[in-house]
């Protein structure tokens, strides 16, 4: 099953240095169309694995005897999981951190493609991540009606269920009179009880998973009289509400949201580009450019870093103090030669992860095509 990749996550995975060996990074792409059965994937792995081996910094001079031994080590490590414990199951794509001398190791499934490539270096790559946070995934999902209360949270690209709140409802009397009257409200008495105890399994589920976006799917009829029994907190959560068949499956629910999902995401990557342009053109806190941003990033004044998907960029790094730049030179902070790096994407993520911010991958909108496909809102 496909993990859910979260900003804890992939922060952590950026403060991570290797202090005495090599830092690997794999990524595998398991689309069926590039991948449709196991030799096909045990392919593109030894092509990895390949690459690692021939990769510049296994060759380098200065590695010591321990650490090329540990990189053997790694590759091999490697080999190993893929041939014998690896499942594709619900995945799409797939990374593995792996640093055997500082002890770090760490499977990955995916729920979305990610590019074959390998990095070696003193961090783990993490580019390829960025483009599947805030897509969607952990998202909660509640199929409501008068008798049934089921929510699901999104992970991985399927809908797992959390908890049900079904509540069997008797039929509506049949017999006229007072006593039918009396016995409709019975009826609707017992509806709102069930309608309470589904809006407060919502909250406290929203409050255990850290205030997820909710979806509720559920009749016109259904919704008003859920919406009365609704905290506030629950109902700034809600990004759409949907209808289904009475009897959907998790599946079939999830095609009903997609939709709702796919604007909100939009309306996600419009907010944020919005935000950038309103500071630049004030020209306010925002960064233009690669020179600019990955000054700002090594500053800590990067609040939210914005970048075309797929965009990327040379860049140079303090091998001592890590301050990146655009342009070789001596490092303005401790004067040590800046070592060049072909990966000035994933320097300016692991920089803005490092000091505390956020950034979002553009899949829509063009405009940050007027300056290299980067900037950023700053903090400062």
């Amino acid at each position: 099953m496909a993990a859910t990749v979260t900003w804890e996550g992939l922060r952590e995975l950026a403060t991570f240095r290797a202090d005495n060996g090599c830092a690997i990074s794999l990524y595998l792409d398991l689309d069926p169309g590039v991948s449709p059965t196991a030799d096909d994937v045990d392919s593109r792995v030894n092509a990895l694995l390949e690459q690692i081996v021939r990769s510049e910094m296994a060759n380098r001079a200065q590695l010591t005897h321990e650490q090329k031994q540990g990189l053997r080590d790694d590759v091999a490590r490697l080999r190993a999981f893929f041939e014998s414990a690896f499942s594709r199951e619900g995945s799409r794509g797939y990374a593995v951190y792996c640093a055997g001398l500082d002890n770090v190791w760490q499977p990955l499934p995916l729920s979305e493609r990610v590019p074959d490539l390998v990095k070696v270096g003193r961090t783990f790559y993490l580019a390829p991540l960025v483009p599947l946070i805030g897509r969607g995934d952990g998202v909660l999902v509640a199929f409501v009606g008068r008798e049934r209360g089921d929510l699901y949270r999104l992970r991985g690209g399927r809908l797992e269920e959390l908890a049900n709140e079904f509540d069997e409802q008797h039929g509506r009397h049949d017999q006229g009179g007072w006593s039918q009257a009396r016995y409709q409200r019975h009826i609707e008495k017992l509806v709102q009880d069930h309608f309470k105890d589904v809006a407060a399994t919502l909250e406290r589920a929203l409050r255990r998973l850290r205030r997820p976006r909710v979806v509720v799917v559920a009749s016109e009829e259904t919704r008003a009289e859920l919406e009365e029994e609704l905290s506030s907190e629950v109902k700034e959560a809600i990004i759409g509400w949907a209808s289904a068949d009475a009897h959907a499956n998790p599946a079939q629910l999830l095609r009903t949201v997609e939709p709702l999902l796919e604007r909100w995401r939009a309306e996600q990557e419009t907010t944020a580009v919005e935000r950038w342009r309103e500071a630049a053109g004030r020209n306010g806190r925002a960064a233009s450019g690669w020179a600019q941003t990955l000054e700002a990033a090594s500053d800590g004044r990067v609040e939210l870093l914005l970048f075309h998907d797929g965009a990327d960029h040379r860049a140079w790094q303090c091998p001592a103090c890590g301050r990146v730049a655009a342009e070789p030179g001596n490092c303005p902070l401790d004067g040590t030669q800046m070592e060049e790096s072909r990966d000035g994407l994933d320097l300016a993520v692991h920089q803005t992860l490092a000091h505390g911010g956020t950034v979002w991958a553009l899949r829509q909108r063009q405009d940050l095509d007027p300056v290299e496909g980067i900037g950023a809102v700053l903090r400062y």
